[in-house]
C-alpha cells in the first residue's frame, strides 16, 4: 500500500468514525426520549388502573345504596298499605313515624351532599373517576406508540453504523421526531388521536 493510499484510508476511517459518533449521539438522544416516554407510559398506566378501581368501588357503593334505598322504600310502602287495617290510633301513629323515618332514610340514601355518599353524589364521583381513567388510558396509548417509534428508530440508527447506509439514519431521525410528536400529544392532547 502506497503512502497516498494509506493516507486516503486513514481519512476515510476518520470520516467514518466521525459519522459513527454522530449516529451514537443520535442513538443516545433517542434512548433518552424512549426512557421519558416509557416513564410517562408507566405512570399513565398506573393512573388508569387506579382510577378504574376507584370507579368500580364507587359504582359498587352506588349499587349497595340503591338496594338499601329500595328496601327502605318498599318497607315504607308496605307499612302504608297495612295502616288501613290498624284501628288503634297509637299503633297508626307509631307506623306513621316509622314510615316517615324510612322515607327520610331513603331520601338520605339518594342525596347526601355533606358526606358525598348519596347515590347522586356517588354516581357523579364514579363518572369523574371514569373520565380520569379514560384520560390516563388515552395518554398511555400515545406513550406506548411513541415508545415503539423510538425503539424502531434506535434499531435503524444502529443498523446505520453496521451497514454505513446513511438513509437509515435519516429514517431513524424522522421516526424519532414522530415519536416526540406522539408523546407530546399524549401529554397535551391525548384525545386528539383516537388510539384505543
Amino acid at each position: 500500500m502506497s503512502a497516498h493510499e494509506s493516507m486516503e484510508h486513514a481519512e476515510h476511517a476518520e470520516h467514518a468514525a466521525g459519522e459513527n459518533r454522530k449516529i451514537a449521539l443520535l442513538i443516545a438522544i433517542i434512548a433518552l426520549c424512549l426512557a421519558l416516554s416509557e416513564t410517562l407510559g408507566k405512570g399513565a398506566q398506573t393512573e388508569a388502573i387506579s382510577k378504574n378501581v376507584e370507579a368500580s368501588n364507587l359504582w359498587a357503593f352506588f349499587q349497595a345504596k340503591t338496594i338499601r334505598r329500595t328496601v327502605v322504600q318498599t318497607a315504607a310502602e308496605q307499612t302504608k298499605l297495612g295502616q288501613g287495617s290498624v284501628a288503634d290510633d297509637a299503633a297508626k301513629a307509631a307506623a306513621q313515624k316509622q314510615i316517615d323515618d324510612w322515607q327520610k332514610t331513603a331520601a338520605r340514601y339518594r342525596s347526601e351532599p355533606e358526606t358525598g355518599e348519596g347515590t347522586e353524589q356517588l354516581s357523579e364521583r364514579a363518572k369523574h373517576a371514569e373520565e380520569e381513567r379514560n384520560l390516563a388510558t388515552a395518554k398511555y396509548h400515545h406513550f406506548e406508540l411513541g415508545s415503539a417509534a423510538f425503539q424502531i428508530a434506535i434499531v435503524l440508527a444502529s443498523a446505520t453504523i453496521i451497514t454505513g447506509i446513511l438513509a437509515l439514519a435519516w429514517v431513524s431521525g424522522l421516526l424519532a421526531v414522530v415519536g416526540i410528536a406522539i408523546t407530546a400529544l399524549g401529554v397535551f392532547e391525548p384525545h386528539l388521536l383516537p388510539l384505543h
